[in-house]
């Protein structure tokens, strides 16, 4: 069996993505690993160089601009990631820039890819999801947050990422049957000092909307994360990959988790079903289990 990583970046440096701790946390399970390289304004190349794997090879990008509405360019940028990956690989495995895998599960990554690898019904694989925000002690619980997501598949270049690269479809737009395995992506995109995180956020904004280019003028204001919905705290650990970043925080996120900041009763309603009963009604579901 073999396993193709890959994964897409573009100034890292400058906007806080933990790169070098996601990159690094599925090595021990892929035989390569694709990075798929924008045009970026610092060295997130040399910062990705300094994990010193012979597993990495990168190809190089220059992100089209006119592909800003919807988050379209993150996809293209996924797409060509996943064409560079090696044509003898059985199956693919996606990490995104600001995503990471405790080692407690690379055994059941494994073994999963290995139970299904000739059982052709399986196209893929679907996580569970951590969102941590605003602290690496909390997690964002409500219902903005998807809490399951594809990030292994077949490795068929007739599969392609879909819409703003959150998940995959095949390329007459049919879902993927995939299995629920029991892992978690622990997700840090909304953890970073407000200011890095005002950065980052308005930066982003500029990939859905075609005029908030130029309307955006990314300035180094702090970033309000108490405009929250609802947290919990997080009671399990970080990966190891993460425990530098983890200690390094020094900043105050302002979040009081005792407050619920719901915009309708059918949210706070939804979010009582989810956290009482775990069922969540009308979630968004980019795939087919089987």
């Amino acid at each position: 069996m073999k396993v193709s990583g890959f994964t897409f970046v573009k100034n890292a440096i400058k906007y806080g993505y933990p790169v070098v701790e996601s990159i690094s946390s599925i090595l021990p399970v892929v035989d390569e690993m694709i990075v798929c390289l924008g045009d970026s304004e610092d060295d997130t190349e040399g910062l990705i160089k300094s994990i010193g794997s012979d597993k990495i090879k990168f190809i190089h990008s220059v992100w089209d601009n006119s592909l800003r509405e919807g988050g379209k360019v993150l996809a293209v940028e996924t797409d060509k990631a996943i064409a560079a990956t090696a044509a003898d690989s059985d199956w693919l495995f996606y990490i995104q820039a600001d995503e990471v895998v405790h080692e407690q599960y690379h055994d059941t990554i494994r073994n999963a890819m290995q139970q299904y690898l000739n059982d052709k019904k399986v196209e893929g694989f679907l996580f569970n999801y951590h969102h941590f925000y605003g602290s690496y002690k909390y997690i964002g619980d409500g219902r903005k947050w998807y809490s399951k997501e594809i990030r292994i598949i077949r490795n068929d270049k007739r599969i392609k990422s879909y819409r703003d690269a959150q998940g995959f479809r095949w390329e007459d737009n049919r879902k993927l049957n995939v299995k629920l395995i029991d892992v978690y992506i622990y997700h840090y995109g909304w953890v970073r000092s407000p200011i890095l995180m005002h950065r980052k956020s308005a930066n982003f904004s500029t990939l859905w909307d075609k005029g908030s280019a130029d309307r955006t003028k990314i300035e180094d204001n702090e970033f309000d994360y108490s405009n929250i919905d609802s947290v919990t705290v997080f009671e399990g650990t970080h990966p190891q990959v993460m425990k530098k970043l983890v200690a390094a925080e020094n900043w105050d996120s302002g979040i009081d988790m005792r407050k619920k900041k719901f915009k309708s009763t059918k949210h706070k309603l939804l979010y009582f079903l989810w956290r009482n009963f775990g069922w969540r009604p009308f979630e968004y579901r980019n795939y087919v289990r089987v």
